[in-house]
């Protein structure tokens, strides 16, 4: 659990220091590079350090936007069934926004039994979305099996934030 803790935090971090203003290109574009402090903008709002609600960082920095799972398994557990909960009351505020449900596995196995897996394990975050009270039409699924690992790696460690659901703001 202290892993997953700090591998949160570790992503938010790592986003936040991501969050870069726009250089000036000199072309007259809309930002221009400064900052206009125009709400509208997509990436900020009302200031450096504030998201846009609705937004992929907006479900990362006040939700959560990934699950993690057993070797092998695809059913949820209660700290998974937590965040999802908190997810699908996220989207009932934000009734405009559709996401896909990415779904991973670790390094271990086939391509085509990975495959399987990460669709699995879509399918069981969107099923329990749904069963939340979202609107089916507003959650695709789509499976990587072990084709787009979180942590690069060949140990207990790495394999348990590969295998993992991933919902993404479309």
């Amino acid at each position: 659990m202290n892993i997953k803790l700090a591998s949160l935090l570790a992503a938010v971090a790592l986003l936040a220091a991501c969050d870069t203003a726009p250089k000036d290109s000199g072309n007259g574009s809309l930002n221009g590079g400064a900052n206009t402090g125009n709400v509208n903008n997509a990436s900020t709002v009302g200031g450096p350090g504030q998201v846009a609600p609705g937004s992929q960082q907006d479900l990362v920095v006040n939700v959560g936007d990934r699950v993690f799972f057993g070797t092998d398994k695809y059913d949820l557990s209660a700290e998974a069934r937590a965040t999802l909960d908190r997810q699908a009351q996220w989207l009932k505020q934000y009734s405009h926004v559709t996401v896909t449900v990415e779904g991973h596995s670790d390094e271990r196995g086939t391509r085509e039994y990975n495959l399987a897996l990460g669709d699995r394990r879509a399918n069981s975050v969107r099923n329990y979305m749904v069963a939340q009270g979202i609107n089916p039409a507003r959650v695709k699924v789509i499976s990587f099996g072990k084709e787009k690992p979180a942590v690069v790696g060949s140990n207990q460690a790495a394999w348990a934030q590969n295998r993992r659901g991933v919902t993404v703001v479309d």
